[in-house]
C-alpha cells in the first residue's frame, strides 16, 4: 500500500495530519491498521456496517447522514468515524454513502490510540478537531432549538394569554416581521387554536398551541 505524492500533501493540509512530515505519512501507509479502501457508489459505513476506525477522503464524495437527515457532504481532506470511535453502542454512527468511487485512508482504533499517545502534533491536531466539530453541532443544535415563527407567537400568546399588544411592538418582542408575524396567527387560527377578535387575541387550545412550541 502506498500513498501518492498529491494524497500525502492532501494529509499535510488536512486537519489530523498538518505540520506532520511525509515521512512519518509514507511510514504510517505500511503500518498495521492502515489501509487504503476504494468505495464504489453506496453505504460505506453505518451501524449496520460498523467499522471502528477514523477514516479520512482521499478522493470522491460522500453524504453524511444521521436517520433521515443529511448532515453533510465530504470530499477529499475530511474525516469520518470519530464520533464512534469510543462508542461501545454501533448506533451512535452516522450513515456515510459515498456518491461515486472514493478512496479513504483507514485507520483502525487501536493505530489512532498509537498515534495520539507516540506524536504530539497529531494528538493537538485532533484535539483541535474535535472541539470543532462539538463547537459546530452545539450551533446546530442550537438553530433546530429555537422555535419559528408560530413557536415564538404561540411561546408568547400561552405566556400573556389574551394579548392587545400593537403589532409593532409584537414583531419587537418576537424579533420578526410584521409580513411573518400575520401569517402566523392566520396559520394559528385555521388550526382553531386562537380566535382574533379587533386588537385581542383568545387562546381557545391551549395544549394543541404547546405542540407548536
Amino acid at each position: 500500500m502506498s500513498l501518492s505524492r498529491s494524497e500525502i500533501s492532501l494529509l499535510t493540509a488536512g486537519p489530523l495530519f498538518r505540520g506532520v512530515s511525509e515521512e512519518l505519512l509514507q511510514a504510517l501507509a505500511g503500518t498495521e491498521g492502515a489501509s487504503l479502501v476504494r468505495f464504489d457508489s453506496g453505504v460505506v459505513y453505518s451501524p449496520r456496517h460498523f467499522r471502528r476506525s477514523l477514516a479520512v477522503v482521499l478522493s470522491g464524495q460522500l453524504q453524511v447522514t444521521k436517520g433521515a437527515l443529511a448532515v453533510s457532504v465530504l470530499g477529499p481532506g475530511d474525516l469520518f468515524g470519530a464520533a464512534a470511535l469510543y462508542s461501545d453502542e454501533p448506533e451512535f454512527a452516522s450513515t456515510v454513502t459515498a456518491k461515486g468511487p472514493s478512496r479513504c485512508l483507514m485507520l483502525e482504533q487501536s493505530l489512532v490510540d498509537r498515534l495520539l499517545a507516540e506524536h504530539s502534533q497529531i494528538r493537538e491536531n485532533y484535539l483541535r478537531y474535535l472541539t470543532g466539530r462539538i463547537r459546530f453541532l452545539s450551533g446546530r443544535l442550537q438553530t433546530l432549538a429555537q422555535p419559528g415563527v408560530e413557536g415564538k407567537l404561540a411561546r408568547y400568546l400561552l405566556a400573556n394569554g389574551g394579548s392587545s399588544c400593537p403589532a409593532t411592538e409584537l414583531c419587537r418582542q418576537l424579533g420578526i416581521s410584521r409580513a411573518s408575524l400575520y401569517r402566523a396567527f392566520a396559520a394559528l387560527e385555521a388550526g382553531g387554536l386562537i380566535v382574533r377578535k379587533g386588537k385581542s387575541i383568545a387562546v381557545i387550545d391551549p395544549a394543541g398551541l404547546e405542540t407548536v412550541l
